[in-house]
Order: structure tokens, then sequence, then C-alpha cells
């Protein structure tokens, strides 16, 4: 049977087609502790990357620079990695450089206006993923093809809506949807747009887990454990973005 999810989609077509080519060749499968593993591994080099940026790269000048070039560089690499099914390491471990230089500017930034908010955020973005984690094990939130339709159609429509909100922001010169500055005002349409990002982003785990439980059980390569990795980074790294954005909304 077919998923709701296009990524699991991609990853069945990939199967098949190695399949035909490799024929009967054993081929080591991939397990959790492979996505973990290299899970883990894309968080340090997320990490690293962050340190770094944050020690080294001026802020004042950079923020609005990191801000959108991170909106833009990861819908692009988020689609051309997970629409081509892509398991080499390199551009997987690329976007983890890339976020974590951008997420190292942007969170001082934030860091210097509202102390202590990096912490929150966090803090925020593993609570969140260790809840949602512990909800799937029990099986009290399940990957059923509505939930996958509504996550995923709620994320491309935040996708979209933000690409648009950040060309018109940086055209006009008003936040919209979202407000990109970190201090001055801000209505009550970035806080609804916010609080139904962090839903979704939340829910987009359960998806990730699905993924992950169904590749290991069909007894995939090795290899795409680096693609469920990637799924739970780029999932982790929208929750951080989203709540570290609420969090300054909530104490200016």
């Amino acid at each position: 049977m077919r998923s709701n999810n296009p990524v699991l989609n991609r990853l069945d077509e990939a199967g098949r087609v190695e399949a035909r080519v490799l024929g009967s060749r054993d081929v080591e499968p991939m397990t959790v502790d492979d996505v973990v593993v290299r899970t883990v591994g894309l968080l340090l080099v997320t990490g690293a990357a962050a340190a770094v940026s944050w020690a080294v790269i001026p802020d004042a000048a950079w923020l609005g620079a990191a801000l959108a070039g991170s909106a833009l560089a990861s819908i692009a690499l988020v689609l051309v990695i997970s629409l081509r099914a892509i398991t080499n390491p390199v551009p997987i471990v690329g976007y983890a450089v890339l976020q974590g230089l951008l997420l190292g500017v942007a969170s001082r930034a934030f860091e210097q206006v509202y102390p202590g908010i990096v912490v929150q955020a966090v803090a925020g973005t593993f609570g969140v993923f260790l809840g949602m984690a512990a909800l799937y094990r029990a099986r009290v939130i399940r990957a059923t093809p509505r939930l996958a339709r509504l996550v995923i159609g709620t994320l491309l429509g935040i996708a979209v809506l933000s690409v648009v909100n950040l060309v018109s922001y940086l055209i006009s010169g008003r936040p919209g949807l979202a407000v990109y500055s970190v201090s001055g005002e801000v209505g009550w349409l970035p806080y609804a747009f916010s609080v139904v990002a962090i839903i979704a982003g939340a829910f987009s785990f359960i998806l990730d887990f699905d993924l992950v439980e169904r590749s290991v059980r069909d007894g995939r390569p090795r290899r795409f454990a680096w693609l469920s990795a990637f799924g739970l980074l780029t999932g982790l790294v929208f929750l951080y973005w989203q709540l570290l954005r609420l969090l300054s909304y909530l104490r200016r």
C-alpha cells in the first residue's frame, strides 16, 4: 500500500528500483540504532557549526541575511533531499552545517536582547520531541493517512506562506505573518502563525517515527538511515526556529 507521506513513497520507489538492480545480493538492512547514531551525529555537527558562528560571525548586520538565507536555503534543500530520496551523507551534512551557521548567528542576536531565550528554545524543542516520541511509542498517536495528509498539507502551506511573507517583507518592510526583527510590537497574526507551525512541527515527528519504523521493518538498506536522520534533524531545526520566534514575541 502507498503511504500519504511523499518521502515514504519515494523510499518505496527507491527500494523497488534497488531490489531490481541488486537482485538477490545481500544488503545490510538499517536499524533504529543506525538512525539514532546518524541523528546524534548531525545534531553535533549542527551544534558545532552554531558555536563557531556564534563566536566568530558579526551579529548585527548579519541577522536579516541569516534568517532570510535559512528560510530559502532550508526549503530548497529539504525539498530536493526529501523528494529525490537522497541518501548521500554529503548534502545532508552540508544542510546541518548551513543550519548550524545560521542558527548560531540568529540565536546570539536573540540571546543578547532576551537573555536565556536560547536555553528555553532548546529545552522546548527537545521536550516536544521526547513528548511526541513517548506518545508514538505508547500508540496514543498513530501515523494514519488522515494525519499524514493534514500534517504534510499544513507544512507545505507554511512553507509557501513563509516564502511569500519573506519576499513581501524584503520588498515592503512589513512583517506580516512573521516578525523577523528581534524587537518591536507583534500583532495577533504572527502569534497564530507560530502556534500553528509549532503544532504542525510537533506532529511531523509522528510521521518521521513511522518512516523509521517502516524502513526498519521493510529491511531497507543501511544507507537509508541517513534520510531518516535528515527528516528528524529538519523537524528539530524547524521547531527550534518557531519556538525561538514565539518566545521572543512573548517577551516583548
